[in-house]
């Protein structure tokens, strides 16, 4: 299963490379799309951020989902951001044959205060990539609505969702 999950996480992350590749920085630095005024670049950075916090906490059972990183230059250089990915992307693989017979313990805000409650590696690395699709949606209105028309399978949407449904951006 966490093979399966790993390769699922890395096929997001490389459509998230695709979707680098097709904009140029202005694109992606553009934060004038109402109502939240964010950008591709900073959005693209929280996901990355999500998974910092797994890498960041794995070794000592600790994983603090508030504890971002919040690096700048991965909001505004899309360069940095592809580097950022591919490290991400090798760390991850070097997880499959780890032992992941324990409960993690992951700390987060649900909006009144921190809790910390016990995941599995399995579950918290689908929980963000579950996290990263939601955001990628989110990119995916941003670029509707600069009228930027590209197209990468899928990018945006659950698997779940219906295949009629689900054309990417």
């Amino acid at each position: 299963m966490k093979e399966l999950i790993i390769s699922s996480i890395n096929h997001n992350l490389n459509n998230a490379i695709a979707l680098l590749d097709a904009i140029d920085l202005k694109t992606y630095c553009n934060a004038s799309v109402g109502p939240y005024y964010s950008s591709i670049g900073s959005h693209i950075r929280h996901t990355l951020d999500f998974f910092d916090c797994i890498i960041d906490g794995l070794d000592t059972n600790d994983i603090d989902l508030t504890a971002r990183k919040r690096d700048e230059i991965l909001s505004t250089n899309i360069d940095a951001a592809k580097d950022h990915i591919y490290m991400l992307q090798k760390t991850l693989l070097s997880y499959i044959d780890a032992n992941t017979d324990y409960l993690i313990h992951v700390t987060d805000n649900m909006g009144q205060g921190k809790v910390t409650v016990n995941y599995t590696l399995e579950s918290i690395l689908a929980h963000a990539n579950s996290h990263a699709i939601h955001h990628y949606a989110t990119i995916g209105y941003i670029l509707n609505q600069l009228n930027v028309e590209l197209e990468v399978s899928g990018f945006g949407y659950n698997p779940t969702t219906p295949i009629k449904k689900r054309e990417g951006i």
